[in-house]
């Protein structure tokens, strides 16, 4: 198995990274992250052309991030920036020299409209690394199918994300119990020990990273517990609302309605998300029309309230009880993992 310390030494064992959630995972909470002996992600967006303000919100933020971290010009970064991959034009020309200036030491690829979208920028990042650069390439998988293209592909990271994750993922497929061995079989049947496996969905503690660890993964990413944290820029009554509720497998739901209402479908069919059933879900349950729900989101979102706004989470999120802070989050974590790990050796 790939030891994915080695490669980013400032993390701490088990390692632990942010999901990079476009509008969430900003240079704050990556940064904090990082600091606290994880590995940060800043989420860089889906709008690559020439004239995206995404593009000059990331520029800006991996400079704030070199500041924050008191790096010198010349040193590496130690975060990652996602890309979110379906409308790639301008990603090769204008994101990855933005990548390359201030040398982040990760990048993750998500969501493309086939998985051979991805082959061209992998590429473009491989050529661009023989300039000094030394980047690690994550590709977010959800399919056997997806694996298997990404492994073609030479990544480094295959980050498995299950259905029980929050946010966008794949409409069809499965948790991570049944998932991630059969990826790592997949590995072990290409005896291919390069690759690290990074587990997702559904994780918010040390007992989920123990399990993820135990099916095959070399280290975690957790997201809807990284939003309720005080770094995190979501405003506090999505925090709140995430702390408020239990049994994930009700309060929460996969469907496309969730974009739809808010006017952001904008993936490819194979994608959907998971939610909390809030307002819009519940008129929508109740039969009122898709274009009645967006007037009355778009209503309560020019009134500045949040009521309708769409909370993305997973299905852990009945374990998730306080807004903490991000330090907490990962050092909590980890020393979690070493007492359910002791406490396994004890009763084997």
């Amino acid at each position: 198995m790939a030891n994915i310390l080695q490669w980013f030494p400032r993390a701490t064992a088990p390692f632990i990274a942010n999901a990079p959630m476009f509008g969430f995972a900003d240079v704050s909470l990556a940064t904090a992250v990082t600091k606290a002996g994880g590995f940060g992600f800043i989420g860089g967006g889906f709008n690559f052309r020439s004239e995206s303000t995404q593009l000059l919100d990331l520029d800006d933020q991996l400079a704030n991030a070199r500041s924050t971290l008191s790096l010198i010009n010349d040193q590496p970064l130690p975060l990652g920036v996602g890309l979110i991959t379906f409308q790639p034009d301008g990603l090769i020309d204008n994101a990855i020299p933005i990548l390359q200036k201030h040398r982040v030491a990760a990048v993750w690829l998500s969501f493309p409209r086939t998985d051979a979208d991805h082959l061209p920028i992998i590429r473009a990042i491989r050529k661009a690394q023989e300039s000094d650069w030394d980047i690690k390439i994550f590709v977010q998988v959800g399919t056997i199918k997806a694996a298997e293209e990404a492994l073609q592909q030479e990544v480094d990271v295959l980050v498995v994300q299950g259905t029980d994750a929050g946010g966008h993922q794949w409409a069809q497929g499965a948790s991570l119990i049944s998932l991630l061995p059969e990826v790592r079989d997949l590995l072990s049947r290409a005896r291919n020990t390069s690759i690290a496996i990074l587990a997702a969905g559904g994780i918010v503690d040390g007992r989920g990273c123990v399990a993820a660890l135990g099916l095959g993964a070399d280290g975690i990413a957790m997201g809807t517990r990284f939003v309720a944290t005080s770094e995190c820029p979501a405003p506090s009554a999505i925090k709140q609302t995430i702390v408020s509720r239990n049994d994930g497998g009700v309060s929460t739901i996969k469907s496309i309605r969730h974009d739809v209402f808010q006017s952001t479908d904008l993936f490819p069919r194979q994608y959907d998300g998971r939610a909390i059933i809030g307002v819009n879900y519940e008129d929508y349950q109740k039969g009122v029309s898709d274009e009645e729900i967006i007037r009355r989101h778009n209503e309560a979102k020019g009134a500045g309230e949040h009521q309708r706004r769409t909370i993305w989470a997973g299905a852990s999120i009945g374990s998730i009880n306080a807004v903490v802070s991000v330090e907490h989050v990962v050092q909590s974590t980890q020393q979690d993992v070493r007492v359910v790990l002791d406490r396994l050796k004890a009763g084997i």
